[in-house]
């Protein structure tokens, strides 16, 4: 074959797994609309669940991922670039506090949250999972089997969901880490996999000479996985894109804390002034009674 393989890969679990998804999000808020009649979702975080949604079809039920299991490595790198960059945080981000709240307030689901979301445990699990997914012999097996491929996908985007939340978690408690630190663990999260990415489009190997690339595009195997290591790079970027409003968000913070303790000099001092100045005038009455 010269040419790409448009043929679609409906991927039973795949679908099964999406219309679930669905199916949770809007049973979760008419429960929560049931407890509480006030609470309501913001159209803007049903678009953002409507577009992660749209996209995770777009990029597991469409030809391109059969272009990424048995043509392009490019490919699988965009599918895994577009799942744990775009979807995951739109994921999050479509889900108010509120929607996930009862789960968390569950003692064992809470404090399983708990665990899986403090930071170095979350960012071990995503680049682990990712990097062993990438082993050449376990990729191979994904690639020749469907299905093992669509749970590689799934967990790399469930691995993101961890990965992304103590940045924008919506339930604040599961997410108390200050600006700094939030600097840093963007930055440091992302290494392992910028690594790897370094390694694809550098090293001149090829790590998965398991794709049959059309001749007819033009681009060898070294270059095709050079231009997926570069894709792999995006999330990186992202990264130093995030750590940007986290920076101005700390200088605010500290400007605000700085304000708050000037007042309180100031307060300080006013008071003094006039305990002084009473302690004056009290020594200058009986100074005059005396007289």
């Amino acid at each position: 074959m010269n040419g790409l393989n448009l043929s679609w890969h409906w991927s039973p679990g795949t679908l099964i797994f999406l219309v679930i998804l669905c199916l949770l999000y809007g049973f979760a808020i008419r429960q929560a609309r049931r407890r509480n009649a006030q609470v309501s979702i913001k159209n803007h975080q049903v678009v953002a669940f409507v577009i992660a949604v749209v996209t995770m079809a777009l990029v597991l039920l469409t030809p391109i991922d059969t272009i990424a299991r048995t043509q392009l490595f490019t490919a699988h790198m965009l599918q895994a670039v577009v799942l744990t960059t775009l979807c995951a945080p739109l994921l999050l981000f479509a889900c108010p506090s509120w929607l996930l709240q009862p789960l968390i307030d569950q003692p064992v689901i809470g404090r399983i949250a708990r665990i899986l979301t403090y930071p170095l445990l979350a960012s071990c699990i995503f680049n682990a999972t990712f990097l062993t997914w990438h082993a050449p012999v376990l990729y191979h097996l994904a690639l020749i089997h469907g299905t093992l491929y669509h749970v590689q996908m799934l967990s790399l985007l469930l691995a993101a969901l961890l990965n992304w939340w103590p940045l924008i978690g919506p339930v604040r408690e599961l997410r108390r880490l200050s600006y700094p630190i939030q600097m840093l663990y963007a930055f440091f999260d992302g290494q392992p996999v910028d690594v790897f990415a370094f390694l694809l489009v550098f090293t001149g190997t090829v790590f998965y000479p398991y794709y049959a690339i059309p001749s007819q595009l033009g681009i060898s195997a070294v270059g095709d996985q050079a231009v997926g290591g570069a894709l792999l790079l995006i999330p990186g970027l992202i990264d130093l894109v995030v750590m940007t409003p986290l920076f101005f968000l700390w200088l605010a913070q500290i400007e605000e804390q700085a304000k708050i303790t000037d007042q309180r000099l100031q307060e300080e001092m006013e008071a003094e002034a006039a305990r002084q100045e009473a302690e004056e005038g009290e020594a200058t009455g009986i100074e005059t009674s005396e007289a």
